[in-house]
């Protein structure tokens, strides 16, 4: 069995699944080890999983808090400027500590989530195995699609291309500071430097996305090591549980309201969300994702507010979900064949966003557009129309067939036990029940 390190934002959305990963390959015996900032033990441990510290001194604990609390409060491009910045500096910290941490614990294998490209770095350095995980939404870039921060519509054409092209080249600039961080360290050990497209695939045995094929569009270009799965999620749980007053559900079909737990500190969004939901004959129940929120009694129509929520035991009672649009909410609703609402405010929010309308389980509301009367008939519309909860749970079918998570494992299992890529137009080989 193989010593696993796991790396990737320290962030709630991405720390979920590679963690729900983690719990499952440590259950097939693999030693697993969360390599990360002070903020993260905690997670780590609750997890059942090994912790090795880095930037301790630059980044205390609380550090990571802070900063979550700061992009709470922003959107748009200044809110992925301000992402970018906080990437800029944990690479900058990953790549002048982890590798001597990853020698001390003797770890032989990375998992480098795609959004954290210095961790590829530092597994050519180190000569380790690498696999490339896909917390959040594949970013690999296509002339054919979108960029995943970008909320256009997909088409085809000239004119499309064009535009996707120039998204690309966009994001490729936002980027920049990240990317010569990690240029800096990879010519100092004489690796190839990341250029064009090529921002974070690296030298990996196998790139595992947790979104299902359906939920992206068609592409023309992948690596050949590239595998959809499928959701992330723990059957037997993990980690610490969520208490929530179900004595305060009244009965009425129920409309479940979270914007995660990073953009969730604008609070006109709760309270137009509130407004919107206030006249209808059902019952919202509004997680904040955080717990420093203003207090139930602020919000229009008394919904049931709480900080946090148990949130797939509450969608499996849902009729509607109203969501920032982050993965894991999403493909949670689509596993209980719940239609959705997307406020998508920033990253890859908007790519997502685009898709689950693509999918025709959703309609969109931009930030931008946000109202009361504009959000109100986007969840008339959702919940009058039968059409969106028919197609939400034909996908809720295809997900109950996919077992995504320990198809992800196997594809980990196979690449660290072979040392060789796995891909995907080859049968895989199930090496344990």
């Amino acid at each position: 069995m193989a010593h696993l390190g796991l790396i990737c934002p320290e962030l709630t959305g991405h720390l979920n699944p590679m963690t729900t990963l983690g719990r499952e390959l440590q259950r097939r015996g693999h030693h697993v080890t969360v390599v990360a900032r002070a903020d993260v033990r905690a997670k780590a441990q609750q997890a059942g999983l090994g912790f090795v510290v880095i930037g301790e001194h630059e980044f205390p604990e609380g550090a990571m808090g802070e900063a979550t609390a700061q992009l709470g409060r922003l959107n748009g491009l200044q809110a992925v400027r301000f992402t970018v910045e906080v990437l800029r500096r944990g690479a900058a910290t990953l790549l002048r500590e982890a590798p001597d941490a990853i020698r001390a614990a003797k770890i032989d294998a990375l998992l480098v989530d795609q959004a954290v490209p210095a961790g590829n770095a530092v597994a050519e350095v180190l000569g380790v195995s690498l696999v490339t995980v896909c917390n959040a939404l594949a970013m690999n870039l296509d002339p054919t699609l979108p960029p995943a921060v970008m909320p256009w519509r997909f088409t085809r054409g000239f004119f499309a291309r064009v535009r996707n092209r120039a998204g690309n080249a966009l994001l490729r600039w936002l980027v920049e500071p990240i990317i010569a961080e990690i240029n800096t360290y990879r010519a100092e050990h004489g690796l190839r430097l990341l250029e064009g497209d090529n921002l974070g695939e690296g030298p990996a045995l196998a790139h595992i996305a947790q979104q299902p094929a359906f939920f992206d569009y068609p592409r023309e270009t992948l690596p050949e090591c590239f595998h959809y799965t499928g959701p992330w999620h723990d059957p037997l749980g993990g980690g610490e549980r969520t208490l929530f007053p179900w004595e305060k559900l009244d009965g009425r079909p129920m409309i479940y309201a979270s914007m995660g737990t990073l953009q969730n500190r604008v609070r006109e969004i709760f309270e137009t969300l509130a407004k919107a939901c206030a006249g209808l004959d059902a019952q919202l129940v509004l997680s904040l994702g955080s717990r420093d929120q203003a207090p139930a009694a602020a919000f229009a129509g008394a919904p049931v507010v709480v900080p946090f929520a148990p949130q797939i035991e509450l969608l499996k009672r849902a009729t509607l979900t109203i969501t920032h649009a982050g993965l894991n909410t999403a493909l949670e609703s689509l596993s209980q064949g719940v239609p959705m609402v997307a406020i998508p405010i920033t990253n890859d929010q908007p790519g997502i966003a685009s898709r689950l309308e693509w999918l025709g389980v959703a309609e969109v509301v931009a930030p931008s557009q946000l109202s009361v009367q504009r959000l109100g008939a986007a969840i008339q519309r959702v919940l009058r129309e039968p059409a969106y909860r028919e197609k939400a749970r034909r996908y809720q079918q295809e997900i109950a067939h996919l077992n995504g998570l320990a198809l992800a494992a196997d594809i980990v299992d196979q690449a660290i036990s072979a040392r060789r890529p796995v891909l995907r137009n080859r049968p895989l080989a199930r090496l344990r029940p």
